[in-house]
C-alpha cells in the first residue's frame, strides 16, 4: 500500500528499494525513481502512458550530480546552463555513457536540471544522485496540483507520496538546448 507523508527519508527508502515517488518541484508534482533502475523507469513510463523513445528529464541538487551524465561540446554550453542553476531551467546536453537508453530514449542527448526546490535538493542529496523527474500526470493530461488529487490518480501504483509544498512557479521548467540556448519549451 502506498504511503503519504512528509518524510524525505521515507521517499529515499522507497527509491532505493526500486520504488516510485510523487514529489514537489518548483512548478508541478514530479514522478520519480532511480534513473539507473530500468524496471522502475519502465513502471513510470507505463503509468504515464509515455513511450520510452521520448526520453526523460533528470533532476539533481547540484552540478556534481549532473557532470558525469553529460558531455558538453564546449565550455560555453555548460556555462550557459550554470547561469540558470539552481533553478527552474532544464538543459539538453549530449549524453555520457552513464546515461542508459531508457532515460535518453531515441536521442544521444539527456535533459538535466539542477533544482532550487528544498525537497528536491534534500532527496537528491540523500540519494547522492540525480533522479527521474517527469510531471506526475498521464501523457497529454493536466498535472494534479495536490497530493490528494495525485493519490486519486495513481493510488497504490506509486510507492510514496511526498506531501510537501510546491515551489512558486505555475508551470513546468523551461527546456533549452545547451549547444545554442534555443528554447524547446
Amino acid at each position: 500500500m502506498a504511503e503519504i507523508g512528509d518524510s524525505i527519508e521515507q521517499a529515499v527508502l522507497a527509491i532505493n528499494h526500486g520504488g516510485t515517488v510523487v514529489y514537489p518541484t518548483e512548478g508541478v508534482f514530479g514522478l520519480g525513481c532511480d534513473f539507473r533502475n530500468e524496471q522502475s523507469v519502465h513502471k513510470i513510463l507505463k503509468l504515464k502512458q509515455r513511450s520510452v523513445d521520448k526520453g526523460l528529464v533528470l533532476i539533481a541538487s547540484h552540478v556534481q550530480q549532473i557532470l558525469p551524465l553529460i558531455q558538453p561540446e564546449n565550455r560555453s554550453d555548460l556555462a550557459r546552463a550554470l547561469k540558470t542553476w539552481p533553478g527552474h531551467h532544464t538543459w539538453i546536453f549530449p549524453k555520457s555513457k552513464s546515461v542508459p537508453a531508457w532515460i535518453s530514449g531515441e536521442f544521444q542527448t539527456v535533459a538535466v536540471r539542477v533544482s532550487a526546490h528544498p525537497a528536491v535538493k534534500m532527496l537528491c542529496d540523500q540519494l547522492n544522485s540525480a533522479l527521474v523527474s517527469t510531471s506526475a500526470n498521464k501523457s497529454n493530461q493536466s498535472t494534479p496540483s495536490t497530493i490528494a488529487e495525485q493519490t486519486q490518480l495513481w493510488g497504490d501504483a506509486v510507492d510514496y507520496y511526498l506531501d510537501l509544498p510546491l515551489g512558486g512557479s505555475n508551470q513546468p521548467s523551461s527546456i533549452q538546448l545547451a549547444s545554442n540556448g534555443s528554447a524547446i519549451r
